[in-house]
């Protein structure tokens, strides 16, 4: 499976949502997304805290995201 438009940025969780949700700003725009874990950090159990650095691969569609690393 061949992935294309994916955007890795980099940015801040602000908020923490039950379900392994959050809210993160991204830092470049100041953009608010709603973004979960990925498969590996689920996996692995690292935890993410309030005001945490994250790497992120947004939706090209928009409005979500994913967070495969903790920075």
């Amino acid at each position: 499976m061949v992935e294309k438009n994916i955007e890795e940025v980099v940015g801040v969780v602000t908020e923490v949502l039950p379900a392994t949700l959050f809210r993160v700003t991204i830092n470049h725009t100041e953009e608010k997304v709603l973004a979960i874990l990925a498969g590996k950090m689920r996996y692995n159990r690292i935890r993410v805290l309030l005001g945490d650095k994250v790497q992120l691969l947004l939706d090209p569609y928009g409005g979500k995201a994913r967070i495969t690393k903790r920075l």
